[in-house]
């Protein structure tokens, strides 16, 4: 049974891979995580300033932040521990202009659009323009058929999911479901449809045959 949804995972993300080039992306498949884990080091390795966007498939599941240090690379990570928000919000300015930009999609479309939403809306604002290079790391969950397929999966899978993470409080919270709140600590204020490479932007997006993040 692993052969066949190996076989699949393949045949979708090379289907999304060849949609992401004709919309002028750099794109790529790993079905094997130490593969592009391997890949991603390379990457790091070509750049001093490392910006990591709020992902859990960026911190949790490679830990690139890690690698990233291990190499002696400085670090913009607005998500380390002990700082105040007024050094949270620096770091976020800062890393609009880092070398390298790591981050994550909510959503990819089988014609290769990206799509996003976000609460402050640095994120999406370094995908878009800033920073030398960005790289999206994505897991093969993430691939949805189409743009209303992709807000459905944000609103209902990812959107509650990182509302818990990172701890606010919104009726998705209590419930499990997006509610279209009006909260003040409401995490889905900026959507994003990146439909082809932005013209100034060295946008490169890794799909990896794993099931990874929200």
């Amino acid at each position: 049974m692993e052969s066949i949804r190996m076989w699949y995972n393949e045949k979708l993300a090379k289907k999304v891979v060849e949609n992401l080039k004709k919309n002028n992306f750099i794109a790529h498949y790993f079905d094997d995580l130490s593969e592009a884990i391997k890949y991603l080091e390379g990457c790091i390795k070509a750049y001093e300033v490392i910006a990591i966007g709020g992902s859990v498939t960026v911190a949790n599941d490679l830990k690139l932040h890690i690698l990233a240090e291990n190499l002696g690379k400085k670090i913009l990570n607005h998500n380390a521990p002990n700082l105040t928000i007024e050094e949270k919000l620096n770091i976020r300015k800062k890393q609009l202009t880092a070398d390298l930009f790591i981050t994550s999609t909510n959503a990819i479309t089988l014609d290769g659009k990206l799509v996003n939403v976000d609460g402050t809306g640095n994120r999406v604002a370094a995908m878009i323009f800033g920073p030398k290079k960005v790289i999206i790391v994505c897991g093969i969950n993430k691939i949805v058929e189409d743009v209303s397929e992709a807000m459905k999966r944000i609103k209902f899978i990812s959107a509650p999911m990182n509302a818990k993470r990172v701890n606010v409080k919104t009726p998705c919270v209590e419930t499990g479901f997006c509610m279209d709140c009006n909260s003040r600590e409401r995490i889905c204020n900026v959507t994003t449809i990146i439909e082809k490479k932005p013209t100034l932007s060295d946008v490169e997006v890794v799909i990896i045959g794993k099931s990874l993040g929200f």
